[in-house]
């Protein structure tokens, strides 16, 4: 529970893991007609007696495992797959599906072929930017399923569905009732989830972002679109006033209990909300965005998780959605130059390189770690194969390490240590 006896609540962000991984071998019954296939993006079996209802398909790389963990609980029929919504890890299976089930009906969302497509658009762009937090991952699954002498990777999908639903959809298979509801807008513009009412279970697939509990990604380090707060906290809504009782989550195992996810539910709603209102009200008082996003800190009864998304980002976020990227700082914004242009000439003014290395190194000592890198930043261009301006960068790096709990920036942060050293030993 999150409240104990005492009415003091627990967050429950405290007690689930926050990454992602892909699919593994082995599937996980929750209840007598539900199975689990944890992946990049979970999947799901419901079982009816007139055949199966599959939520989401993975990766096209991971198909095959998903379909070999539900093939361990039933191989009926697939009639229906329905996805939450339309990134790589939720529709890239579905080819591999169809191909194993003649007449399945695919359902989506009325916008799912717009997100493909625009998510196919800048397929290597975002791809190359989240190298940094995901190929090791990709290894890890490889060799796991080349143990099992699992080498052939059906290619990623981009499919159409059958049915689209613009507002909600309902059908019954087997005595089971099935409700669709579009929720769009949160993670992405065609998102869905899928309300049992007979059982008021809610498979929400990631549509407050990726772990349960957690600030939600209002924008990512890999590149996208910013996620509007007030629609994400509209989502919320939709999600609690069905009243559910158990929510069957696109990353980890289930969450169990109507008092723990209305309590869960509203916080997060609230913290939504809390952080848009503090930062417009930031923005008409005249404060600039990086005051705000260090000032805004979620109040202590509205504490939830910053594992995947964090406040100060979203902060950042939320401005720049209403203001877009003239701050109003310098007219130099305005221009094509960046601000490195000038760093040879401030080098010049320090005295050389190694004077900003020695200041670098003293923000190292005072803990001062953003402003090192800052600093190492000038003379980044042709100074990084200096061993002691690279050591003194990965000490900043480190210090930072040490106080990140949000997967995004340790991921980043380990990326850029493992590159300056592998810098230093090619150097020797």
């Amino acid at each position: 529970m999150s409240l104990s006896g005492s009415g003091v609540r627990h967050p429950i962000y405290k007690s689930r893991p926050v990454e992602p991984n892909p699919a593994g071998f082995g599937g996980q019954r929750i209840n007598d007609f539900i199975i689990l296939s944890e992946a990049f993006s979970n999947s799901y079996l419901l079982q009816t007696s007139d055949g199966n209802i599959q939520i989401n398909a993975g990766m096209g790389f991971e198909a095959p495992v998903i379909k070999h963990n539900f093939d361990e609980f039933s191989k009926e029929a697939l009639r229906y797959l329905i996805l939450t919504q339309g990134h790589v890890d939720h529709v890239g299976g579905v080819a591999y599906f169809r191909e194993h089930n003649p007449g399945l009906a695919v359902i989506a969302q009325a916008g799912n072929a717009q997100h493909q497509s625009y998510d196919g658009r800048l397929a290597t762009f975002r791809g190359n930017r989240s190298a940094f937090a995901f190929t090791h991952k990709f290894a890890s699954a490889f060799e796991q399923y080349a143990r099992k002498d699992y080498t052939d990777y059906p290619a990623q999908d981009a499919p159409v569905a059958d049915i689209l639903v613009d507002d909600r959809y309902s059908f019954s298979l087997g005595g089971l009732t099935v409700e669709v509801i579009a929720v769009p807008g949160a993670e992405t513009n065609d998102s869905v989830i899928v309300w049992l009412p007979q059982h008021k279970i809610c498979l929400t697939g990631n549509l407050f972002g990726c772990p349960f509990g957690h600030f939600p990604n209002l924008v990512t380090i890999r590149g996208d679109r910013y996620r509007d707060a007030l629609t994400v906290a509209a989502a919320v809504e939709v999600v609690m006033d069905l009243g559910a009782e158990t929510i069957l989550y696109g990353h980890h195992e289930p969450i169990v209990g109507g008092e723990l996810i209305a309590t869960e539910l509203t916080v997060l709603r609230d913290a939504i909300l809390y952080v848009h209102d503090e930062t417009v009200k930031g923005m008409n008082a005249g404060l600039d965005v990086h005051t705000l996003m260090a000032d805004i800190q979620l109040p202590a009864e509205l504490e939830v998780g910053e594992g995947y998304g964090k406040v100060s980002w979203s902060v950042r976020a939320i401005w720049e959605s209403y203001a877009g990227w003239f701050k109003h700082e310098s007219t130099t914004e305005l221009y094509s130059q960046p601000r490195s242009v000038i760093h040879e000439d401030l080098i010049e003014l320090a005295g050389g390189p190694e004077a900003i290395v020695e200041r670098a190194q003293l923000k190292v000592n005072e803990k001062k770690y953003t402003q090192a890198l800052h600093l190492l930043d000038v003379i980044a261009a042709h100074q990084w194969q200096s061993s002691r301006a690279v050591a003194v960068a990965i000490a900043a790096h480190e210090g930072l390490l040490s106080d990140s709990e949000n997967f995004w920036l340790s991921s980043w942060l380990k990326s850029q240590i493992k590159l300056l050293q592998e810098q230093t030993s090619e150097s020797r």
